[in-house]
């Protein structure tokens, strides 16, 4: 019998990159759902990595961010967010962001991606995330 998944937004998030990324996912079967959160200390200064999934709608939680788009037949088409700010990307749209920390030191997004992403493994388990210049291409080593 299918049952529900709960978890709470910013607890028991796993460690991606020491003192500046950390996250949790949860995926089902037609959708994955990530907390993500930057930490000023040293994540102002992880090198963003442009990429493409499915379906991605992002609600910025906490600070703020701009995300940009790889496409060139729409240029200027970068979304800023700030805290309580949603947007709908597009599935196989290119893109990346840029964080900006509130007073918190913080920068925090709630993903959801239709269909689910494969890099979070089938339980949600596994902490990805796309960096410029890592070893498994952002998953934590």
């Amino acid at each position: 019998m299918p049952r529900c998944q709960v978890f709470t937004i910013d607890d028991a998030l796993t460690e991606v990159v020491q003192d500046g990324l950390y996250m949790k996912s949860l995926a089902g079967e037609s959708m994955s759902v990530a907390v993500v959160k930057f930490v000023e200390k040293a994540g102002s200064e992880l090198p963003a990595k442009a990429h493409s999934h499915g379906e991605e709608a992002s609600l910025q939680l906490l600070g703020s961010c701009t995300i940009y788009t790889d496409d060139p037949a729409q240029p200027g088409a970068d979304v800023r967010m700030d805290a309580g700010d949603a947007v709908v990307i597009p599935a196989g749209l290119s893109h990346y962001g840029r964080n900006r920390f509130g007073s918190e030191g913080v920068s925090m997004r709630l993903n959801v991606v239709s269909p689910p992403r494969r890099e979070y493994g089938k339980s949600g388990t596994q902490a990805y995330y796309p960096l410029a210049g890592r070893d498994g291409d952002g998953a934590k080593s």
